[in-house]
């Protein structure tokens, strides 16, 4: 097996669709954070402020979906299947709420009429809080694992299996996390009263991600068979969870400050660090099997050739400067507090 740097190409692979949807995580998350507040802002204008925060951004932030998406296909054929068999309802409602969310940015200030402009703050609203919580909803699923049989066929339900206690908890905790990054960046990008009214908000968030996920890694710690094994063989993994706890204990800390900037910093780690704890205990194993491990979906037998996973490498080396470069350009130019002016959604 051919390897750069001492690692193979599949691990390489792994780490680097790994990266992209932390980046999507965390991008992303502060746009759908920032929706799941709208309908808690009173007035249109505080609406538009809010919209305006992420117009810039939130459609540049896809691209790591999309990229995601597409290196996930690439590198690992066979999971993409598998997942997409496994998880059909959730993905189904989750592209059509990303096509909604588009939508109701887009035309919700294109008329005046007050019926008009509530119904799509509602379709907002609802869009961005869904696409959160189905987001953790799969990841829950992930972590707990799929009911896959001989050549990765899933033998599990189709319609509501996916809505099982642990994802519930996954998908809430998930929620909360991004309704606190989202009110920070809010913070960041509005002043005056709306700016007091997101503080207020921005403590019942912290809350409501406290008890979450507080209660989630309770569970986790408890019921999730073997989960806390691979710290046992490589404990200088530890670090990961004692981060992730410093983190989240930072982020009050900060708010409390009114070092918002930091604060956001320090809430994007709180991701990074989960996400690593997630990858770490997952690999080499990409889908879980519940009825035998040796049916598992790994990084090994899902992967594409290795001349495939060597070209994309190099093509990666190529595009992830680039990529790096393009959004810190996108996030200096739009910094700073929020204007309307004519071209304002």
């Amino acid at each position: 097996m051919e390897t750069f740097l001492g690692i193979d190409y599949p691990t390489l692979w792994y780490l680097v669709v790994g990266l992209l949807f932390s980046g999507y995580a965390i991008l992303e998350g502060f746009d759908y954070g920032a929706g799941a507040w709208h309908l808690f802002l009173r007035k249109d204008l505080s609406r538009r402020i809010a919209i305006n925060a992420i117009g810039p951004l939130w459609d540049a932030n896809q691209v790591w979906l999309i990229i995601g998406g597409g290196a996930l296909f690439a590198g690992f054929p066979v999971m993409y299947a598998t997942m997409l068999s496994a998880m059909y309802i959730p993905f189904m409602l989750f592209l059509m709420l990303l096509v909604l969310r588009s939508a109701a940015i887009k035309f919700r200030s294109a008329e005046e009429m007050k019926w008009w402009r509530k119904t799509w703050d509602i379709i907002y609203f609802v869009s961005n809080t869904l696409i959160g919580f189905l987001l953790g909803v799969v990841l829950g699923n992930v972590l707990q694992g799929f009911e896959l049989h001989e050549n990765f066929e899933y033998k599990g339900g189709i319609f509501f299996s996916f809505l099982n206690p642990y994802a519930l908890m996954v998908g809430f905790t998930t929620l909360s996390i991004f309704m606190t990054q989202g009110a920070i960046f809010l913070l960041l990008k509005t002043e005056g009263r709306l700016h007091d009214r997101l503080s207020f908000l921005l403590k019942k968030g912290m809350i409501f991600f406290i008890i979450s996920f507080a209660i989630t890694s309770l569970y986790t710690l408890t019921f999730l068979h073997g989960v806390t094994d691979k710290f046992k063989e490589q404990p200088v993994f530890f670090v990961l969870p004692i981060l992730a706890f410093l983190a989240v204990a930072n982020v009050p800390r900060l708010v409390s400050k009114k070092k918002y900037s930091h604060a956001l910093i320090f809430s994007s780690l709180i991701m990074a660090f989960l996400l690593m704890l997630v990858a770490f205990q997952l690999y080499p194993v990409l889908l879980p099997s519940t009825i035998s491990p040796e049916y598992s979906v790994t990084i090994y037998n899902a992967a594409s050739s290795q001349k495939s996973l060597g070209i994309m490498l190099t093509i990666v080396l190529i595009g992830a400067p680039l990529l790096a470069g393009y959004f810190l350009f996108l996030y200096k130019t739009f910094h700073g507090k929020v204007k309307l002016d004519d071209t304002s959604y």
